[in-house]
């Protein structure tokens, strides 16, 4: 299995050739793009050829996929980007609590998902945890994002679906064949990660990734595991601990 990192992780640990050099070293083959590296396409990928990484997939804004997705198809091709992923919605911009609103919201990205397949690109959203807070109907946002945009594939954030208060295995189970790609993420124990936003080392917190990679490996379409931690304290000790941690599973 390549391991993966996404690479929002570093964005405190500059410069990025020696970001990339530490994670080719530590044992890492890809890595995950995100706004803040897409400056020089070029540059970045000559740098991840020098350290034997490549970056199959990659973060896009629903604004650049919407109003500019010949700029994302850009960025994509010099990067070797072959599965485009919307990572994000801001709260200001999320619909009303209702099924309604997430509905028309899932019909956005499946028309995000039909625009990258006729180009040739697969297509996923990033859920984080407001996917999974109830709404007055006691349904999910999760549901009506996945009803309305059958074709879409899902990137599935482990961490950010516990954090949500739900179990990821029904999700698992239920939505596996959605499943394209996997954060891997660890959320920390009690008293621990205070200056790491509540966020620890894969394997040094409080979820079962010895299971839950089983259940993913068995359940899901996942080609693309993706190390994550929103805010580490020590990026080389995360990037470090955490593939030592998996390749034990």
């Amino acid at each position: 299995m390549n391991w993966s990192m996404q690479l929002y992780s570093a964005r405190n640990f500059q410069p990025w050739d020696k970001v990339l050099k530490l994670l080719g070293q530590a044992g890492y083959r890809e890595v995950e793009g995100f706004g803040g590296v897409y400056a020089d396409p070029a540059g970045l990928r000559k740098e991840l050829d020098r350290d034997g990484l490549t970056m199959p997939t990659g973060h896009f804004s629903i604004d650049m996929l919407e109003t500019d997705f010949d700029g994302a198809r850009k960025i994509a091709d010099a990067l070797g980007i072959t599965t485009m992923i919307c990572p994000y919605l801001n709260p200001d911009a999320r619909p009303e609590g209702t099924a309604a609103g997430w509905r028309g919201f899932g019909e956005r990205l499946a028309a995000i998902g039909a625009r990258a397949k006729k180009e040739g690109y697969g297509f996923a959203w990033h859920n984080h945890d407001f996917e999974f807070k109830k709404l007055s109907d006691g349904s999910v946002p999760q549901e009506h994002l996945l009803s309305a945009a059958p074709d879409i594939g899902w990137e599935a954030d482990i961490a950010w679906i516990v954090r949500g208060g739900a179990d990821p295995l029904p999700w698992i189970e239920k939505h596996g064949k959605r499943i394209v790609a996997v954060h891997v993420k660890d959320i920390a124990k009690p008293g621990e990660g205070k200056d790491e936003d509540g966020w620890s080392d894969v394997g040094y917190g409080t979820i079962d990734w010895a299971s839950l990679l089983k259940a993913l490996r068995a359940k899901t379409s996942a080609k693309y595991f993706v190390m994550e931690q929103d805010n580490p304290n020590d990026f080389e000790r995360f990037a470090r601990r955490s593939i030592e941690s998996v390749k034990k599973y």
